[in-house]
């Protein structure tokens, strides 16, 4: 029975967690992907008796922004450590910048990596309250509460953004 949920989970939700981890692999890049989204299915197969029949994608994405923070925090351990050995004058290369408008980048940007999830999820996944609580694993107020201060937070720091 745990292998047939788990092969329905895998097959039904994975195009949406890669989805979700797509979104927000910066600064990681696209051959990351794969991995994040074996990760997340791995620690799902592992604990398949935690995953709510009633929110199964919300639970599943709730692991992948883990899943990806982890992989964050490996990669920002690993460039400090190349940092602290490479050429200090070097700079990272265009194509690492995400093809997006530069004011919007330098608005997000400003904004706490929280802000930034909760916007993203909003916007790219087409998340309302009730999906952002279940992925934040906080209350459906406290996510519509979050997601209104995030989207004033973003206008003003966009306003603020010096025109081209």
């Amino acid at each position: 029975m745990h292998d047939d949920r788990f092969r329905r989970l895998a097959t039904d939700y994975s195009p949406a967690i890669a989805s979700y981890l797509r979104h927000r692999l910066y600064p990681l890049t696209p051959a990351d992907l794969d991995d994040l989204v074996e990760e997340t299915l791995i620690v799902v197969w592992r604990r398949i008796d935690d995953v709510p029949q009633d929110a199964e994608l919300a639970w599943m994405i709730g692991v992948a922004r883990n899943v990806l923070s982890n992989a964050r925090r490996s990669r920002n351990r690993r460039r400090a450590m190349e940092a602290s050995l490479a050429d200090p004058m070097s700079a990272p290369s265009a194509e690492s910048w995400v093809l997006a408008s530069q004011a919007v980048r330098d608005a997000m940007e400003s904004l706490s990596r929280s802000d930034r999830d909760i916007l993203m999820m909003h916007s790219w996944e087409g998340m309302d309250g009730s999906s952002i609580a279940a992925v934040l694993s906080i209350s459906e107020s406290a996510a519509n509460v979050r997601l209104s201060r995030a989207k004033a937070r973003f206008r003003r720091a966009f306003s603020e953004v010096p025109a081209p």
